[in-house]
C-alpha cells in the first residue's frame, strides 16, 4: 500500500512540475512576443518583478524606510497625531519634537511670557452666518468642521459616523458634490449643502437647478446653509469624478444619474460665466431657500477677488455671499489629475491671506465669513488659519484619518482596504460605525481644545483673538519672520 502511494505521490509531484513548467513556458512566449513592455520583452518571466516591486515600492517605504517627517502627502508624524486626537489620548510626545522649526516654511507661535490662566480662560464665541440678510441664518459654533466629501466617493459608513459624530462634536458637516443622502442625516448634524457644477441633487432632466428640488433640500432643518461649489483644491479647473463602479442604484437616485456609468461633473457651471451671474445666482438661491449661500473656489491670482469685490460693491452689500470657503491647492481627498493635483491654484498658506486682505481692503470682511482648508489637519495649522484671518476650518482628510484611513492612496480604485472609499461590502463591513463616530467626535473636540490650548499659550482668552503677529514663519535662511510682517494687514478702504 505504501508502495502505491508512494507512486501517486511522485505522479501528483510530477504533474505539478508539468504544469508549473507549462505555465513558465507560456508565461515566457507571452512576454518575449509581446510588444508593449520593453522590460518583459528583453527579461521574460522575471521581468514582472520590477513592476511587483513598484506597486509595493509606495508601502514599503511607508512602513519601513522613510521616517516620521519624510512622508508625502501625510507624514507619519502627522498622521499620529490625528490619531491619537481621535482616540482621545492626548497630543503628548515624550523627549522632545522631531518638528523641524528652522525648515522653511515652519510655523512657530509667539508665546506669551504670562499665558492666560484657567479661570481666565473665555470660550469660543459662535458666529452667525448671514445674519441680517437672509431669513435662517446659521449660527456656527465649532472652528474646526466636516469639509465637503461626497456620498459615493466615501462609503455609507464613513457617511454615518461622520454625520453621528459631527452632531455629538457641534460641528458641521459638508455634503460635497453628490448630494443628500439619508445617511448624512440620520445622525443629526448641522449640514451644508453643495451646489456642484453638475447640481447633483437639485438637477432637473436637463441637468439645471430645479427650484422644487431646492426648495425641498431647504425644507430640511438640518440643512443651514448651501455653498455653489466653482473649483476645489484638488482639481481646479476640473469637474468631479465617480467611476462607474462606484455608481450604485441608490447613488443614481440620489444624484439623478444613470446606474452605472462614470458620473463626470462640467468642470464650471455652464449657468455661470462671469461674476455678474454668480451673484445673480446666490441672491436667486437665497431668495429661494431663506438660508445663506457662499462660494467654494480656489484661488490662483487676485483678479476674481477684486472683480468680486467691485461688483458687490457696485450692486450692495445684499448681493455678497455670506460665507466663502478658500481651498488650498494641496486640497484633495478624492481621485484628480496629477497635472492638477501637483500644479493648479494656489496654496493655502499663500492664498488665504491674500483672501482676506482683498475682503478688508474692500471693506466687506465683516459682511463675509471665511473658511480655509487645505491639509489643515493639526492644531497648529488651523490655529495659523484663524490668525490669518479665517472665521472656520474644514478638512476632509483629518476626519478620513480619524474614521481610521492609513494613506493606502486608493481613494478612487473603489479598494480602499479601510471601508472609508469603497462600496465593496466585505470591505465597508470594517469601518464600525458607532465606534467611528466615537473617533470622529473625539478629532473635532480635541482640535478645538487644542486650538484654545496654542491661543491661552499666546495669552489670548480664546482662539479668535489669535492675529498674525501671534504667528513666525520660518524663512529659506533658517530665521523667522511675523507674519503680520510678511503679510501686512492693510485698514479698510486701504
Amino acid at each position: 500500500m505504501s508502495g502505491l502511494q508512494s507512486v501517486f505521490h511522485i505522479g501528483i509531484g510530477v504533474i505539478a512540475a508539468l504544469a508549473l513548467f507549462l505555465g513558465l513556458l507560456f508565461w515566457y512566449l507571452r512576454d518575449i512576443t509581446q510588444k508593449r513592455h520593453t522590460v518583459l520583452r528583453n527579461f521574460p518571466v522575471i521581468g514582472h518583478l520590477r513592476f511587483f516591486f513598484e506597486r509595493l515600492g509606495e508601502y514599503f517605504r511607508q512602513y519601513f524606510f522613510l521616517n516620521d517627517r519624510e512622508e508625502m502627502p501625510f507624514n507619519r508624524a502627522t498622521r499620529g497625531w490625528i490619531y491619537r486626537l481621535a482616540k482621545d489620548e492626548g497630543g503628548i510626545i515624550g523627549f522632545g519634537s522631531t518638528y523641524n522649526n528652522q525648515e522653511n516654511g515652519a510655523i512657530i507661535f509667539v508665546n506669551d511670557p504670562f499665558p492666560v490662566l484657567e479661570e481666565d480662560k473665555l470660550p469660543t464665541p459662535p458666529l452667525v452666518i448671514g445674519e441680517g440678510w437672509c431669513r435662517q441664518p446659521f449660527t456656527a459654533t465649532s472652528l474646526v468642521n466636516v469639509s465637503a466629501m461626497s456620498y459615493g466617493a466615501i462609503s455609507r459608513p464613513a457617511v454615518q459616523a461622520l454625520s453621528r459624530g459631527a452632531a455629538m462634536a457641534g460641528c458641521w458637516v459638508d455634503t460635497g458634490e453628490g448630494g443628500l443622502s439619508p445617511y448624512h442625516l440620520e445622525g443629526g448634524c448641522d449640514i451644508i449643502f453643495q451646489i456642484g457644477t453638475a447640481k447633483y441633487g437639485v438637477r432637473d432632466g436637463a441637468g439645471a437647478l430645479d427650484p422644487e428640488k431646492l426648495r425641498q433640500m431647504a425644507a430640511h432643518e438640518q440643512v443651514r446653509a448651501f455653498e455653489i461649489k466653482l473649483s476645489q483644491g484638488a482639481k481646479p479647473g476640473k469637474g468631479g469624478v465617480l467611476p462607474a463602479g462606484k455608481v450604485t442604484p441608490e447613488i443614481a437616485l440620489i444624484r439623478g444619474i444613470p446606474v452605472g456609468q462614470d458620473s463626470l461633473s462640467p468642470n464650471r457651471h455652464p449657468d455661470i460665466a462671469d461674476v455678474e451671474q454668480l451673484l445673480d445666482r446666490i441672491e436667486w438661491v437665497r431668495d429661494l431657500t431663506g438660508k445663506p449661500v457662499g462660494i467654494k473656489t480656489a484661488i490662483g491670482g487676485w483678479s476674481f477677488l477684486h472683480d468680486l469685490a467691485e461688483a458687490v460693491q457696485r450692486r450692495g452689500l445684499a448681493s455678497a455671499p455670506d460665507f466663502l470657503v478658500i481651498d488650498g491647492g494641496e486640497g484633495g481627498s478624492g481621485a484628480a489629475p496629477q497635472a492638477l493635483a501637483d500644479h493648479m491654484s494656489l496654496s493655502i498658506m499663500e492664498g488665504l491671506p491674500r483672501v482676506v486682505d482683498a475682503l478688508v481692503e474692500s471693506g466687506l470682511r465683516q459682511r463675509i465669513r471665511l473658511v480655509a482648508a487645505g491639509k489643515l489637519v493639526t492644531p497648529a495649522k488651523a490655529a495659523w488659519a484663524l490668525a490669518c484671518g479665517a472665521d472656520f476650518v474644514n478638512t476632509a482628510r483629518g476626519f478620513m484619518f480619524s474614521l481610521g484611513c492609513i494613506q493606502a492612496l486608493r481613494c478612487h480604485t473603489n479598494t480602499c482596504p479601510t471601508g472609508i472609499a469603497t462600496h465593496n461590502p466585505r470591505l465597508q463591513r470594517g469601518l464600525v460605525v458607532e465606534d467611528k463616530a466615537e473617533r470622529v467626535a473625539h478629532y473635532a473636540r480635541n482640535m478645538n481644545r487644542e486650538i484654545a490650548m496654542i491661543a491661552h499659550s499666546c495669552g489670548l482668552k480664546h482662539p479668535r483673538e489669535l492675529r498674525r503677529e501671534h504667528v513666525r514663519m520660518v524663512q529659506p535662511n533658517g530665521l523667522s519672520i511675523a507674519l503680520s510682517s510678511l503679510y501686512p494687514m492693510q485698514p479698510p478702504g486701504g
